[in-house]
């Protein structure tokens, strides 16, 4: 294996990915080029998780899946630095174009890249698989590397994803006198503003932010998964989401796990600070998707 970072997006991001790439083998699939997973880590887009980068790659690489970690540009706690989203979703997509234009160089399969994204990464991941056509952002991709590029992704898991602004508004003034949930509305208040730059979640912004308005026939297939029991970001998000994908008829799979907090990770102690983000039951969820992605994203 070796290892490559570098920087993504320009002078005025922040960003960068770390990449695994597995070494050619004459025992494993000699000459040929991999699959490839790009981690969005999670963070309410105020920072990237470590407990959703680095562990997840080496699950994937375990299983022959080259592996990149991109750490996005992100708000901050003290509203200093707001309305990240469309430079969060353009370092995504010089991730993707940056695969594809070196797929040689690293055995990539430029037809076989997924992007896995957990909490505000599942809504950076869904963004572009919705987007990924938009004028506007292929326009700002060719001027970066001086070249047109596909952006769309091939494949899509989404783990404990916001994908729908207006669930999330409704849900949280219904629960606004109710102090068990009051700090994860607070959180939730710093996300928003980190994320759109906007204090007030307006019809504009909720529809602008919203990846479940935007699916359509040439949105990528996706895993979805989510607990009922997440009191941050709810279920209702990834049901949403998955209807969208149904009604125009886009291959999809979905795991909604009775038990369990949000920003579960893998569910296992490897990820877990706390017993509460262990969960025997959830953490099936990994094996599932990599089931999923045989479909998918399969090895040729």
């Amino acid at each position: 294996m070796y290892i490559e970072k570098k920087q993504i997006g320009g002078k005025e991001s922040e960003a960068f990915y770390t990449a695994y790439f597995l070494n050619d083998s004459k025992e494993l699939l000699p000459g040929k080029k991999r699959p490839v997973i790009i981690i969005a880590p999670g963070g309410g887009y105020l920072f990237t998780s470590d407990r959703e980068a680095e562990p997840i790659a080496m699950k994937f690489l375990s299983l022959g899946y080259h592996a990149v970690i991109l750490r996005y540009t992100t708000g901050n706690q003290d509203g200093t630095r707001v309305g990240v989203a469309d430079t969060a979703l353009r370092e995504l997509a010089l991730t993707v174009c940056d695969l594809k234009q070196n797929h040689d160089k690293w055995r990539i399969d430029e037809n076989k890249i997924g992007i896995c994204g957990f909490s505000a990464g599942a809504h950076l991941a869904a963004s572009l698989g919705v987007h990924w056509q938009d004028q506007h952002l292929v326009d700002s991709i060719k001027e970066a590397n001086g070249d047109s590029c596909l952006l769309k992704p091939n494949a899509l898991i989404l783990g404990y994803g916001l994908f729908d602004y207006q669930i999330m508004k409704d849900r949280s003034l219904a629960l606004k006198n109710d102090e068990t949930v009051k700090d994860n509305l607070a959180f939730m208040e710093k996300a928003n503003l980190a994320l759109t730059g906007e204090m007030e979640l307006t019809k504009e912004v909720i529809l602008k932010y919203s990846p479940s308005k935007w699916v359509s026939d040439q949105t990528p297939p996706a895993f979805l998964w989510h607990t009922a029991k997440d009191r941050l970001v709810y279920s209702e998000n990834s049901l949403v989401f998955a209807l969208e994908l149904a009604n125009h008829q886009i291959p999809y799979e979905i795991h909604i796990f009775q038990e369990g907090e949000h920003g579960l990770s893998l569910a296992t102690e490897v990820t877990a600070n706390n017993q509460d983000q262990i969960d025997d039951d959830c953490a099936i969820w990994f094996h599932l998707a990599t089931q999923w992605l045989k479909k998918n994203l399969p090895f040729s």
